[in-house]
């Protein structure tokens, strides 16, 4: 029985959204360089310590993880 076309597709936008937030999330955490384009200005918005591009790139890992289980049990 062919999967839900429905979950690839799912599967597809959190693999891009994976990719997005993990590079937003390099940039954060690694880079020297400021990406920010506002001066004077505090760009790098956190909760609880942390960027909110990883609490993004987390999310994006759960919808991900979700949807191959939902394509797998098929």
């Amino acid at each position: 029985m062919p999967s839900n076309p429905y979950l690839i597709a799912i599967l597809i936008i959190s693999i891009c959204g994976i990719l997005f937030s993990g590079y937003l999330s390099y940039k954060e955490l690694f880079s020297k360089e400021k990406s920010c384009s506002v001066q004077g200005g505090s760009c790098g918005i956190k909760i609880a310590g942390l960027p909110v591009c990883i609490y993004g790139l987390l999310m994006y890992l759960l919808v991900f993880v979700i949807s191959l289980v939902g394509i797998l049990k098929n």
